[in-house]
């Protein structure tokens, strides 16, 4: 059997409820819990990144295959002499 109280409160709980748009969908706090954990990953997947693009020394090889020469110039043409 239900007390008193118990009515009185679970009467103030079904008010609560009926003022609530019913068709009406929020995502609330657990929706805001995991856009908030997917924003941390991706800030700490950010940060790795950087940090591993920091190392990187690259030195472009050009196409004939010997490091460290710089490529040839493209040559300007010959004038013609007539």
């Amino acid at each position: 059997m239900m007390s008193a109280t118990s009515t009185l409160a679970l009467t103030h709980f079904v008010t609560l409820a009926d003022s609530f748009d019913k068709d009406k969908v929020t995502p609330g706090v657990l929706g805001f819990i995991v856009f908030a954990v997917i924003g941390g990953a991706v800030w700490l997947l950010m940060k790795s990144m950087n940090k591993h693009m920091r190392k990187v020394d690259f030195e472009e090889i050009p196409e004939d295959g010997r490091a460290g020469t710089p490529a040839p110039a493209a040559a300007a043409p010959k004038p013609k002499t007539s």
